[in-house]
């Protein structure tokens, strides 16, 4: 299922360079901005992860580096019948975290500094089980792909935006049916970002609370992430991060949440009923 959804995303990206080619330069606009989303697409697929780490300065650990997180996250990862995966921390005072890689066997965990200073124990470790029940419920590439289509939608809207302003690279007796078409672009440019957002909210929602489900699980502890969860909505609107928009849905916790703008429309459900849900789940354990 979610090998159906990777390859929708990657479709729906082919469609939208194609479409935002065809606007700005007709027919030969369409054939560059195809060959463009084919790279696009091959650079999504298996460098998308990496790409998100470096965004983020994350820097791998090993077992000698920080014994104790990377114990817990091989601990964890035997309960969850996975393989370890590589842990990485990201030199963030916002406390936060996010798992990426194509599958697996290439799974990364990322914590920032920031929850390895504010959560105890127990609360770090139903945090960890949570991104590797999204590498268990093979939710990671999907999510990654995500990232780079949402940005790579913003950057369609840039280029819409300047299409628009200098009326696009056909000209009025070369149409090629649809080269400068200003509307097309001014559609396009208000589009795009919109649709970005409705994909980050469709592929994070509904997969937040199965992560967090399956985490309590794996740990054993629904009380531990869901006190997790707590602390880190609070502390996240004392120390909003500075994230790209585009990856915001990959956390565990909305990085923007102390920033009412940017939390209008959410990528993720509502901390209040997450923690209301791990809290009913202590009656089933």
């Amino acid at each position: 299922m979610n090998g159906l959804k990777t390859l929708m995303l990657l479709t729906t990206l082919t469609v939208l360079f194609v479409a935002i080619g065809y606007f700005v330069g007709g027919q030969s606009g369409m054939i560059i901005a195809f060959g463009f989303a084919v790279v696009m697409n091959f650079v999504s697929y298996w460098f998308s992860h990496k790409i998100v780490l470096s965004m983020y300065k994350a820097q791998e650990v090993t077992e000698s580096d920080a014994p104790r997180l990377f114990g817990m996250v091989q601990r964890l990862s035997t309960q969850a019948g996975l393989p370890t995966p590589k842990v990485y921390i990201i030199p963030d005072s916002s406390p936060n975290a996010f798992a990426t890689g194509r599958n697996p066997a290439n799974g990364v965990v990322a914590f920032t500094q920031g929850i390895l200073d504010l959560l105890s124990e127990d609360e770090l470790e139903g945090v960890t089980a949570h991104e590797l029940a999204h590498i268990k419920n093979r939710d990671i590439l999907t999510q990654t792909i995500a990232a780079t289509i949402a940005g790579a939608m913003g950057m369609l809207a840039s280029m819409a935006q300047w299409g628009a302003i200098f009326g696009g690279m056909g000209r009025s007796d070369d149409r090629e049916g649809g080269g400068g078409n200003i509307i097309g672009l001014l559609v396009m440019a208000i589009v795009a970002p919109i649709a970005a957002m409705f994909v980050q909210m469709a592929i994070s929602r509904a997969r937040e609370y199965a992560a967090d489900a399956t985490g309590a699980q794996i740990s054993a502890k629904p009380l531990s992430l869901a006190n997790a969860l707590r602390k880190l909505h609070a502390g996240v609107v004392r120390r909003p991060m500075d994230a790209n928009p585009a990856t915001a849905h990959m956390f565990i916790i909305n990085p923007f949440s102390g920033r009412s703008m940017k939390n209008l429309f959410s990528t993720h459900p509502p901390v209040e009923e997450r923690i209301a849900r791990l809290e009913a789940m202590v009656y089933k354990v």
